[in-house]
């Protein structure tokens, strides 16, 4: 009842796609108890009362998908078939929406990712009546405003809610169709306005927990994405940029899920080709600018596989699919592709594993199917992994039809679930909702964020921000607000923060201290060489470049004074602690890290002949 009225509300309150929507009604009695928003510690997502909140969803597709407009009852099941469902979650034509979500919940799921296309958000036009056929009160609204009621009909519920721009136009992913790429069909500036705009239309509603930023990152016919190139195809920098301004200017609450890259290469025998997945996050990871709203993300099907696309036919790659791996190659192939960012260790890319799609069909799977679903499930149990399963929702008539999904519907209504009709995947499936890991408070945990200038400005400080120029002309890095500086590299301009121990204690309206020269030195920690120094009660939090060398340091206050001190040099090899924290922040580069129980307070370098002003040493000081 709650949740039909949630909707009957939501549907008369929004006659637009323009403006926000209502908030979600108060939690109803009997769902698990939560308290948005949710935030990160270490590798585990927790609520705002820092207990942990596993993300144990279930894909609703079809918003993403296409529609004939012809509101023919046999026109729009042959679109189901198709796996399209007129711009709207699948089912809404067979079954009431309360009764749906009802569903949804009594498998287990506490949360759901709901994908939508840029196109969908812009479309003006009603849905086909047959599209919503058991949901009459949604006749007459466009695309949008029945994604509306979807979303408020989920968290009104109980259910946390994940937004995922799966595609740019109203299409069934994942083929070479101008979908592959966040802006293969309209531009970066475009992508970045609809998720400003999908965030700022649900902020009032605390249950829409996370932003997805986009699916599956491939290849199309002519290039390759790529993760830190610094051009126009450079996944993470568009996702690190994005990222940031939906914290900065949309809401500071969400979650922000970033997948790795699906596909690169030409997946053909004897050109390069495979799927780099979260790999590539090892050596360059994101830094956003509120800490503790990382979430990274992967997806895993049988029929691809590490060095396979899925795809069949004449000239297709011959490497094995996933399901062809023993049961020990595939999790070591798991564990080097995703798993790693979820370590219990602090590490510069920890972060939680999110495999937001996994799945496999009910009818006619071969046995290594089988095999590989059951150890996959497995391995999730085993390392406590947050999921996704793919899809919800299906339909079916006479025991045919989308087998994939959870829960299929046919014409009538009538409902095939998990458990009806012996579906061999029931148990691997409960035994997966209901698997032991960990609940409670989760301690907090020292944050360690990398600085990558790389290809321009990296400044990860809110406050910063609104100093946006602080040295004009170089390439500027900082350190998330309440993180310092811990480690420096010689070449390649990287950084490493953390909030480890005291962190900077900025007063209101208290302006950092720029320095470029040697006025607070205040001993010769580095004969020879030029040293940009903090002033006592300092920490160094951020510094910039021209080229390779080193143009000035960024220091705020520190909650303790400055007493003495050690020089860490790195000009001719790696200096960093045993078994030192944050793990290896600038790869292939020597590097220079302050102790666990010490802070950075300068920085080194040189300028004499044939120097290219690189740092070359690391002042730190004991907290």
């Amino acid at each position: 009842m709650k949740a039909a009225l949630l909707v009957a509300t939501l549907v008369a309150g929004l006659l637009t796609p323009i403006g926000p929507p209502a908030s979600a009604a108060a939690e109803p009695s009997g769902t698990p108890s939560w308290t948005p928003p949710l935030s990160t510690r270490g590798r585990y997502i927790v609520d705002a009362a820092g207990r942990r909140f596993k993300l144990k969803a279930g894909n609703w597709h079809g918003a993403s998908g296409t529609w004939t407009g012809s509101g023919d009852p046999e026109a729009d099941a042959n679109q189901h078939a198709g796996e399209n469902s007129g711009r709207v979650p699948l089912g809404l034509d067979r079954v009431p929406l309360p009764a749906l979500v009802a569903e949804f919940a009594a498998t287990g799921i506490n949360s759901v990712r709901l994908p939508f296309s840029n196109e969908m958000v812009h479309d003006q036009r009603p849905v086909a009546d047959a599209a919503v056929a058991a949901n009459p009160e949604l006749t007459g609204l466009t695309p949008l405003q029945v994604y509306d009621a979807v979303v408020a009909a989920l968290t009104g519920a109980g259910l946390a809610v994940i937004l995922n721009n799966h595609t740019n136009t109203t299409r069934w992913c994942c083929g070479v169709d101008g979908n592959e790429r966040w802006n293969a069909s309209q531009s970066d500036e475009a992508w970045q306005s609809d998720w400003l705009f999908m965030v700022r239309r649900y902020r009032d509603n605390a249950r829409v927990v996370g932003a997805d930023l986009y699916n599956e990152v491939r290849r199309s016919v002519w290039d390759d994405p790529n993760w830190g190139s610094g051009d126009g195809h450079d996944w993470f920098a568009a996702a690190q940029g994005l990222g940031d301004r939906i914290l900065a200017e949309a809401n500071p609450d969400l979650l922000i899920v970033v997948e790795g890259i699906n596909w690169t290469g030409i997946p053909v025998d004897g050109f390069a080709h495979g799927r780099p997945t979260l790999e590539p996050v090892r050596t360059l990871s994101p830094a956003l600018v509120r800490s503790g709203k990382l979430v990274l993300s992967a997806h895993f099907y049988d029929y691809t596989g590490p060095h396979h696309s899925g795809a069949t036919g004449v000239g297709e790659t011959s490497d094995p699919r996933y399901r062809d791996l023993s049961r020990d190659e595939l999790f070591a192939t798991l564990e080097q592709q995703a798993f790693f960012v979820a370590d219990e260790a602090a590490r510069h890319y920890t972060a939680p594993l999110w495999v937001s799609e996994f799945g496999i069909g009910r009818f006619g799977t071969d046995a290594k199917g089988r095999a590989w679903f059951a150890n996959f499930v497995d391995f999730l149990v085993a390392h406590d992994t947050d999921f996704a399963y793919w899809p919800l929702t299906g339909w079916q008539d006479n025991g045919t039809g989308n087998g994939w999904a959870l829960l299929s519907w046919d014409r009538a209504g009538h409902l095939l679930g998990i458990d009806d009709g012996g579906d061999w995947r029931a148990a691997d499936w409960h035994r997966l909702v209901a698997a032991p890991g960990r609940t409670g408070v989760v301690d907090p945990v020292p944050r360690w964020s990398m600085l990558s200038p790389d290809h321009g400005d990296f400044v990860q400080s809110l406050r910063m921000r609104a100093r946006p120029d602080w040295d004009p002309g170089a390439r500027k890095a900082a350190c998330p607000d309440g993180q310092r500086l811990a480690g420096l590299a010689r070449d390649g301009n990287r950084g490493l923060c953390t909030d480890a121990g005291p962190a900077p204690s900025w007063p209101a309206g208290a302006a950092p201290v720029v320095v470029t020269d040697e006025r607070f030195v205040t001993a010769d920690w580095a004969g020879g060489y030029t040293k940009l120094q903090c002033p006592d009660g300092s920490f160094l939090v951020g510094y910039a470049v021209r080229g390779a060398a080193v143009s000035s340091a960024l220091c705020a206050p520190a909650p303790l004074p400055g007493s003495g001190g050690r020089t860490v040099w790195f000009d001719r090899g790696d200096n960093r602690p045993a078994g030192a924290s944050g793990g290896d922040f600038a790869s292939g580069h020597y590097k220079g890290q302050c102790g666990d129980g010490e802070y950075a307070a300068g920085i080194a370098f040189t300028r004499r002949v044939g120097s290219n002003g690189a740092p070359a040493a690391l002042y730190c000081r004991p907290l």
